[in-house]
């Protein structure tokens, strides 16, 4: 009888499914990885480097490393999470993210993040970055403010609805997002509301435009419960599988 694959995550078996990767087999077997760039519905990326682990020893990206029989993953550690706290610090500044006036503080996956990981000040000195918004287009606000170049937009307007309205320019300190349109503005694209590029973004810059605060502060996703607890409940498994 062949015996299920399985891995060690903190010390504790982790079943997989060939093809799998680490974070895809953790969340299924109800185990949190701290994690903003990944998708389910998207092939990895790896851009933000939060869902890095030890993977015997040595520094991998959960989200783009398949899943080995035997292999020793390291994830709720004082030392990963130190270098998560430092990710998710260095996102607040380098953007302007002004948590109590945002409307989409409650269902903000980099707020939640840091919640979860005990964030509770800067570190570093805030850049303020001059990020005009684009309010163009008829239905959809743009605001560059509070991106943190995860590129799922991007991933979404192009592997799913086929337009690649979104992409990234510069380098570094410079990189940011913007619209594919010889104008710059959103209004010159064929973005439609009900694209799969306006539902992705984990922060706030892609935004419906009448929609804001719908739903009271107290009372929204990450309000009622952790974003570890949320993502595992999100998380795809198997038929009859169970959450944890």
């Amino acid at each position: 009888m062949n015996q299920a694959q399985s891995f060690t995550l903190d010390g504790a078996d982790v079943p997989y499914r060939p093809g799998q990767t680490i974070i895809q087999a953790a969340l299924a077997a109800g185990r949190y990885i701290p994690h903003l760039c990944y998708h389910p519905e998207f092939k990895p990326h790896g851009s933000c480097k939060l869902c890095t682990v030890k993977v015997d020893g040595r520094d991998m990206a959960a989200c783009t490393t398949p899943a080995a029989p035997g292999i020793a993953v390291e994830s709720d550690t004082q030392e990963i999470n130190d270098q998560r706290r430092m990710l998710v610090q260095m996102l607040f500044v380098e953007g302007n993210h002004f948590c109590p006036s945002c409307e989409q503080s409650g269902n903000c996956m980099l707020q939640a993040v840091a919640y979860d990981l005990g964030v509770m000040s800067p570190r570093f000195s805030h850049l303020y970055p001059s990020r005009p918004v684009d309010a163009s287009h008829p239905e959809i606000l743009l605001d560059f403010d509070r991106c943190i170049l995860c590129e799922l937009c991007i991933r979404a307007s192009a592997e799913v609805d086929r337009k690649s309205v979104f992409a990234l320019s510069g380098r570094g300190i410079t990189k940011r997002l913007i619209v594919n349109a010889a104008s710059g503005r959103l209004a010159d694209t064929n973005l439609a509301a009900s694209d799969k590029a306006t539902q992705v973004c984990p922060v706030g810059v892609i935004l419906r435009k009448g929609g804001a605060f719908a739903v009271p502060i107290g009372k929204r996703k990450y309000d009622l419960k952790p974003i570890s607890a949320r993502a595992l409940e999100d998380a795809p498994r198997p038929p009859g599988a169970r959450h944890g």
